[in-house]
């Protein structure tokens, strides 16, 4: 595969549907793990009495005072970025080196080594199956990590696309080896507040090892992927590197504000997460049913077996709704599913059922 070849995402590509005659509005998107319940009020209430006129802050330092609070440091070791993407490659060309080892635990999110690729680097995996429940093998993680001493080690928890999630102090000890070795553990928490047991705090918040950079995101639990809002936590002088590659008033100030109002709608995931634990539980019961093999862990998300996942995304499209196709996770027998609410969960359902039924005459 081309290493700079732009990497595989979910979500309505309105170049895709323009080629096969599709309109974004005849489809339900179940392809992004996103809150079908939201956005939340006070969020939509924010950005109606938002002032477009002037430049954003350029610090977003009252957000980071805000997000500091909650995560029990200063604000000079927080950085908000325009979605944890750009902090992704901010990372990466801040603190990789042309020729040096990114390790990255797969099956996940295609932008670690593709940030990594644009930095230079070697991009090494290691990966889990299904076989073993998508759980990384501890032991062999240290190993290679003791053996190949890689500068940065990319890793999400909960995962993208398994929901597999990782033990504090699993986490810990990772990030002491690579202390040891001088490496960096960079930590994708963007899917840690959609956890059924989420309690609006990260217990890494107490006990961060040194060397680990954790990078959250606000748009999947609050539904405002177009906004772009994340943030990273780590040492002020990482944060201070890495803020240096940061373009000015590369966070708007609409996203800016409605982080705020997220911050401060304390009622919006205590009321929405359980509904869509619900609405997960339901469509895995019912898609099991059909005669699906459904994985779920620790995520709302799902992984559906089938025997070609692009033929599936393909089957599912021309009738109305989209999928995941997981091949670019290097999991081409699955579709991923994001619930969404019960009304458009039984249209998929249908859809489901229609192809199954054709693929078994």
């Amino acid at each position: 595969m081309d290493a700079y070849k732009p990497v595989v995402h979910g979500a309505l590509d309105e170049a895709e549907l323009a080629r096969l005659g599709l309109r974004a509005d005849h489809l339900i998107d179940f392809s992004s793990n996103i809150n079908p319940f939201g956005p939340p009020e006070s969020v939509l209430q924010a950005l109606r009495t938002l002032n477009p006129a002037p430049y954003p802050d350029r610090s977003c330092l009252h957000l980071r005072r805000h997000l500091a609070a909650i995560h029990h440091c200063q604000p000079e070791a927080v950085l908000v970025g325009n979605g944890a993407n750009e902090l992704i490659h901010l990372v990466a060309r801040a603190l990789g080196e042309p020729g040096a080892t990114a390790l990255v635990v797969a099956p996940t999110y295609g932008e670690y080594a593709y940030a990594s690729h644009l930095a230079g680097m070697r991009v090494i995996e290691i990966r889990s199956t299904v076989g073993n429940g998508f759980q990384p093998d501890l032991a062999e993680l240290l190993l290679t990590i003791e053996r190949l001493r890689p500068r940065l080690i990319w890793l999400c928890s909960p995962n993208n696309p398994t929901g597999v999630n990782l033990s504090v102090t699993t986490i810990t000890e990772l990030a002491h080896t690579c202390a040891l070795h001088q490496g960096w553990l960079i930590l994708d928490r963007a899917y840690l507040a959609l956890g059924r047991d989420e309690t609006g705090h990260d217990p890494l918040d107490h006990n961060s090892p040194s060397r680990l950079i954790r990078i959250y995101s606000l748009t999947k639990s609050y539904a405002v992927a177009g906004l772009r809002i994340g943030y990273m936590i780590a040492d002020p002088d990482v944060i201070a590197a890495t803020a240096r590659f940061q373009p000015a008033w590369s966070v708007s100030s609409a996203a800016q504000a409605a982080a705020a109002a997220m911050l401060h709608d304390t009622g919006f995931l205590a009321t929405t997460l359980p509904a869509l634990w619900d609405a997960s539980s339901e469509l895995a019961q019912n898609l099991r049913q059909i005669g699906l093999t459904v994985w779920r862990a620790h995520l709302p998300f799902m992984l559906v077996h089938c025997d070609n996942a692009a033929l599936t995304r393909q089957q599912l499209l021309v009738r109305g709704c989209v999928v995941r196709d997981c091949t670019s996770f290097g999991l081409p027998e699955w579709v991923r599913v994001a619930p969404r609410r019960p009304s458009e969960n039984a249209r998929l359902l249908a859809a489901w059922r229609d192809v199954h039924a054709r693929t078994q005459v």
